[in-house]
């Protein structure tokens, strides 16, 4: 409705203390707003007062939801200035009629005979009924408002409605003299009619704006649960806060976990926590670049610094803690690193150990045990899960691809390209071997399908 009002009428939106003496005197200039259409400028007298007030009228008579008063005007306006020949003010006209049409055609429209009346439904839970209004102006909706209202130790419904019926009418401005409820409240208005339809086109209107309100009540329910949901999720937080004795709450926890196989593909793989939930789009995982061997602590102590000193680099928030899964040495490492980029003291970090879920704090020998049914040791184990389960994934399929590889690379004549067709084709070496030779020749030629034929029976 505002952008319609907006559309239809040039109506000033500055502060100016506009008088006729002011005006009359110069002391006002035109804004941006005259310039780009969106104002008459009657800083300057370009529109007197009495039409910038019938202006206002009229937009009155829209926010009442009579739209038709200003549509007749305008359609006179339109055929009056066609008649003077002034086409391009007519078609500015037109437009706005266009506006408005498109307007009333996205309101509901029930029976024209409908003229003017308020329409309430209801819809109740054990604390509280709801409460939807709807305003009809010669048979079409055209505005609604909801409310919710709180049920006081043995207050009626009657009693509630009116004071919705009262309170809503105020808000919106009506003088309708009809009003249709779902039953009688308690205190009747002046001068104004009340039904209850129990048939026709009131009990339509009426059906309509109780399954609004029941909608209304749905809505408010989940909202409700949602708001209980992040209110736990607050007091799970604040708990590992206190369990861990950190300076602040835990929104943002980063986990790492370090995968290997006798040291061959070494892989670390960090898991990311946002308000006690998975971030899964910000896990990442790091092949080891600068250890030989199965040397689970220095791995950590790379993994550690390349993540933060990247952070650290381009200015990321950093978390409230770290988990490492692993007991004192991996942790130590891991401290080591947050030494060495000068973040010691700055990040909560924690250790947990596989056997006894004991959580190890650095330059503490004795470990803390949590209750295994408590919040902090869950999310800790859920962190932890998560990293191994990353990093395994990505170990494996580290693996695979590498063990595909250094065969493909040891066939005489089945280079680079090749190598990678048969990998994207197939995946493993054994769906190459289960492949006719019909498959390889197809992908790669009579000679090389021969060749890697031969090689993989071999």
């Amino acid at each position: 409705m505002l952008e319609l009002i907006r559309q239809l009428f040039q109506i000033r939106t500055c502060p100016l203390p506009l008088n006729s003496k002011g005006i009359t005197e110069g002391k006002f200039k035109v804004c941006l707003e005259y310039h780009i259409g969106n104002c008459k400028a009657p800083c300057i007298g370009l529109i007197n007062e009495e039409e910038y007030d019938q202006q206002i009228e009229r937009i009155k008579q829209i926010i009442k939801g009579d739209v038709s008063a200003v549509n007749g005007h305008l359609q006179a306006l339109m055929k009056r200035y066609a008649s003077e020949l002034r086409f391009e003010e007519a078609q500015k006209i037109k437009e706005k009629l266009d506006l408005i049409a498109r307007y009333r055609s996205k309101s509901v429209v029930v029976n024209t005979s409908v003229r003017n009346v308020d329409v309430f439904g209801c819809s109740q839970d054990d604390s509280s009924i709801f409460i939807t209004y709807m305003k009809v102006v010669e048979g079409a909706v055209v505005q609604t408002y909801s409310i919710e209202l709180k049920i006081r130790l043995e207050e009626e419904k009657e009693s509630l409605l009116s004071t919705a019926v009262t309170e809503i009418r105020q808000r919106v401005s009506s003088d309708s003299p009809e009003i249709i409820v779902p039953f009688m409240p308690d205190i009747l208005l002046d001068k104004v009619k009340y039904s209850v339809p129990q048939r026709g086109d009131r009990h339509k209107l009426l059906e309509l704006a109780t399954r609004n309100a029941v909608f209304f009540r749905l809505e408010r329910q989940k909202k409700a649960a949602e708001q209980s949901k992040e209110n736990r999720t607050t007091r799970n937080l604040e708990k590992m806060m206190k369990d861990l004795h950190m300076p602040a709450i835990p929104l943002h926890i980063e986990c790492f976990d370090n995968s290997n196989i006798q040291g061959e593909s070494a892989v670390a793989a960090c898991v990311v926590f946002r308000n006690g939930k998975p971030s899964n789009r910000e896990y990442r995982h790091f092949n080891i670049k600068t250890v030989t061997g199965p040397d689970d602590f220095a791995s950590m102590e790379e993994v550690i610094s390349r993540r933060y000193r990247r952070m650290l680099s381009e200015n990321s928030p950093l978390p409230q803690l770290i988990v490492i899964d692993g007991g004192k040495g991996q942790l130590s490492s891991a401290v080591k690193s947050l030494d060495n980029l000068g973040l010691r003291g700055k990040i909560t970090v924690i250790g947990i150990a596989k056997k006894l879920e004991e959580i190890y704090f650095p330059g503490d020998s004795v470990p803390l045990y949590l209750d295994r049914n408590s919040i902090t040791l869950k999310i800790i184990q859920h962190l932890r899960n998560e990293a191994h389960r990353f990093g395994i994934n990505f170990h494996r399929s580290k693996r695979s691809s590498k063990m595909n590889s250094s065969f493909l690379d040891e066939i005489p004549g089945i280079g680079e390209k090749s190598k990678n067709l048969l990998l994207k084709k197939f995946g493993s070496l054994k769906k190459m071997s289960e492949a006719s030779l019909e498959e390889l020749e197809s992908l790669l030629g009579t000679k090389k399908a021969a060749i890697l034929a031969a090689a993989l029976k071999n």
